[in-house]
């Protein structure tokens, strides 16, 4: 089946406002702020996102939310993958309307996901069963973690598909940094991006990202859960290998505390174990394949 996806006008008009609310909110400065200080919850930032319907989006206008679809809350998501916004975004999303005040940013819902749970220590409710959550240190300074002695059975495809959605932001993003470097950088009085090995990398994150684009935005419009697999696949990999291509084109000052390249590998590694982590979406994939051969 071949499915197209152009953006509406609507769309991209989301797209575009949930971009420049996060510049305002949580820019560059707010972001190296954030890395540096106590790990702890922006709640004035949670609120405006509430605000501006971040995760009331799929909630239907007679509940009180936006009435917008899947495609729209990738959209999103892919902006806040972008920004590096850091907080139990997807869990919230997927509680607006079941629990009370997650539509509107009051509440911080974090959710038992398998093994791990993110910002147990900030919410405010926690979904499924949290007893004997250990604290891990985590990878990323911006995602507190704690491990829980059970794991849940399968995992709700919309979670998988919006992991993939910040994935792709962190790709974008990462090969915007890469671009960016590569033009304004020198040695031996050329720009770095002018030498082969260099234009390859940033080439080979360009091709990457669009096809995790394709898949993702795909996905969004099928709701299958094969198609949601493929294109978690597709983003993790687009993330993780995009963000240490990244470091490769920056050199040593890519792993420096004031660079933000180094913090969306460690996002990207993190966002890895969500949601099934890879290994549930190879299965799935992997399941429907045998099953067209058989």
């Amino acid at each position: 089946m071949t499915v197209r996806f152009r953006l509406t006008d609507d769309q991209r008009a989301l797209r575009e406002g949930i971009r420049q609310l996060l510049a305002r909110r949580f820019d560059r400065e707010a972001l190296r702020a954030a890395s540096e200080g106590p790990v702890r919850l922006d709640r004035a930032l949670w609120r405006a996102l509430g605000d501006a319907g971040f995760f009331a989006l799929r909630l239907p206008e007679a509940d009180g939310g936006v009435g917008l679809g899947l495609p729209e809350a990738v959209l999103v998501f892919e902006e806040a993958g972008r920004a590096l916004l850091p907080g139990p975004l997807v869990a919230t999303h997927l509680a607006a309307g079941a629990v009370p005040g997650a539509a509107t940013g009051e509440t911080v819902v974090a959710a038992v996901d398998g093994a791990l749970v993110e910002w147990l220590a900030e919410a405010d409710v926690v979904r499924g069963d949290a007893t004997g959550a250990v604290p891990l240190r985590s990878l990323d300074p911006l995602t507190p973690l704690h491990r829980v002695p059970a794991r849940r059975p399968g995992h709700d495809p919309v979670a998988v598909l919006l992991t993939a959605a910040e994935q792709l932001g962190t790709a974008a993003r990462v090969g915007e940094l890469a671009a960016q470097h590569a033009r304004a950088r020198e040695q031996f009085g050329r720009p770095i991006g002018a030498f082969q090995a260099v234009a390859h990398l940033c080439a080979g994150m360009l091709v990457r990202t669009e096809t995790a684009r394709a898949a993702v935005y795909a996905a969004a419009v099928t709701g299958d859960p094969v198609d949601i697999a493929a294109a978690r696949l597709l983003a993790d990999e687009a993330a993780v290998r995009g963000a240490r291509d990244c470091l490769q084109v920056h050199g040593g000052m890519g792993f420096t505390w004031e660079s933000e390249v180094h913090l969306h590998l460690k996002r990207a590694w993190v966002r890895t174990q969500r949601a099934g982590g890879v290994t549930e979406s190879e299965e799935i994939l992997a399941a429907a394949l045998t099953a067209e051969e058989a």
